[in-house]
């Protein structure tokens, strides 16, 4: 009794009340999101709300499983789970699409979703690869096994036309550079050993948010003037796209406080500073152009418009724009104290004013029947879950552990942030479900088992020290 009284206590159960606190409030949503006045039985398996209770039931049990495995074979196990889900991610590619996407393996009556347990088994393949090394320094062979793992499911997924999923893995990159893991030796490889310069290091890896928001920042801009009717005449029949003119422009000014900053900081030689210069015109331009092609040719026509309404290249409301508009409407509608459970109109099953509202809009049936204090009580559990993983993370002795908790709150700070931005349209609508409220088999099962695990982790935290 002793023994399983410290096990208990070393089990971290202030994220335990938070989960299941959302778990419970989930369920009462996806109760009043879905619910049938023909089947008003809560454990009503022909529901949804009665799967969505199944699906919970399983996770648990999967995951209190998995965490009566010692710390150690979870890790062992790792590159198994990693390589069975791999195999299941192609094995997907060879179904019929549902929806434009090929995401879903059947089984019997239900169906699975692997890319969702790819998240989990790409953080623990994580977590095991860079763990590996005893020093802190990381390898290039390490970078390149990490970047492959993560790159290659990525694409997996990527190919299955899940866009949503494929913009979580980018979660994996803060990760790895949390952990010290930047492009530095590849960008230095390619100075030195393509372009013949000498240089020990780069400003990549120490300005990586910067670096990462001038990205963010290109991209946007080029996907808003590409297809721009605006051109300019330079020379007699021949008319340059405007947004080709202004991204040089820009680039050039950046270019140009550039120069100059690196003029006042140490002494550089300016044949140095030259080179850097021509490199980083060179990558804006690559970057202009790659993003660019990407939404000329590769995004879908609805994937396009989407990115074109948020951006308001077009406007139609009834149209295209209908999911966004009618959940920012039922937001909108459910004021400072909601309408009241079972009250909603604009987000109701009856009236199916919004669009999957069981699914990815679920976070405008719950603002629209608790109001601002409900979706405020939501976003400070969210919060209050995604600090304690931090912590949870930063207290770990074991590299692989850290990495693991590092990784589980970036994947629940992407889904929370997206879903919860698409609802409130700040963000392009992105099939990405809200975790342990959204309904959906495979999501829920899959962050279940990551919360146990890393609880499991976390309980062993002195036990394992690699």
């Amino acid at each position: 009794m002793n023994k399983f009284r410290q096990k208990a206590l070393g089990w971290d159960w202030l994220t335990i009340i938070v989960v299941s606190a959302l778990l419970l409030m989930g369920i009462i949503n996806i109760y009043s999101a879905a619910y049938n006045p023909d089947r008003p039985f809560l454990f009503d398996i022909k529901t949804l709300y009665g799967k969505q209770i199944m699906w919970i039931g399983i996770g648990l049990f999967l995951g209190i499983v998995i965490s009566l495995i010692d710390s150690e074979y979870i890790r062992k196990l790792t590159p198994i789970a990693f390589l069975v889900v791999l195999v299941l991610l192609i094995l997907v590619l060879f179904t019929e699409p549902i929806n434009g996407a090929r995401s879903w393996l059947g089984v019997g009556p239900f169906g699975v979703q692997p890319s969702e347990f790819s998240k989990l088994t790409t953080a623990l393949m994580l977590a095991y690869v860079i763990s590996q090394g005893r020093v802190k320094i990381i390898s290039r062979k390490t970078l390149g096994l990490a970047l492959f793992i993560v790159i290659l499911t990525m694409l997996l997924v990527l190919i299955q036309n899940d866009t949503g999923t494929f913009l979580v893995f980018t979660a994996f990159f803060f990760v790895m550079y949390r952990e010290g893991i930047t492009l530095d030796p590849i960008i230095l490889f390619f100075l030195n050993r393509v372009l013949g310069f000498r240089y020990k290091e780069t400003w990549v890896g120490v300005h990586f948010i910067p670096v990462l928001f001038v990205i963010i920042f290109f991209s946007i801009i080029t996907l808003y003037f590409t297809e721009s009717k605006h051109t300019f005449s330079f020379l007699p029949g021949y008319d340059v796209p405007g947004w080709v003119v202004l991204i040089s422009g820009i680039t050039m000014i950046a270019l140009v406080i550039f120069f100059i900053a690196q003029n006042f900081a140490a002494q550089r030689a300016k044949k140095k500073i030259r080179s850097v210069i021509l490199i980083v015109y060179v990558v804006t331009i690559g970057l202009v152009g790659t993003v660019s092609y990407s939404y000329l040719n590769v995004l879908q026509s609805h994937q396009k418009d989407r990115i074109d309404l948020w951006l308001g290249k077009i406007e139609d409301q009834d149209g295209k724009d209908y999911n966004r508009n009618r959940a920012l409407a039922a937001v909108g509608s459910g004021g400072f104290s909601g309408v009241g459970y079972h009250e909603a109109l604009l987000s109701s099953p009856r009236s199916r004013h919004v669009p999957e509202s069981e699914t990815d809009f679920i976070f405008s049936v719950f603002s629209e029947e608790w109001g601002f204090l409900g979706s405020a009580t939501l976003v400070v559990l969210f919060t209050i879950l995604l600090v304690r993983i931090v912590v949870i993370a930063e207290r770990q002795k074991s590299r692989f552990s850290r990495i693991y908790a590092n990784s589980v709150a970036m994947i629940i700070f992407y889904h929370f942030a997206i879903n919860v931005g698409m609802n409130i349209g700040i963000i392009p609508v992105i099939g990405i479900p809200l975790p342990f409220f959204s309904y959906g088999g495979s999501s829920m099962m899959s962050f279940l088992i990551m919360i146990l695990i890393l609880l499991k982790l976390d309980s062993q935290r002195k036990e394992v020290l690699a």
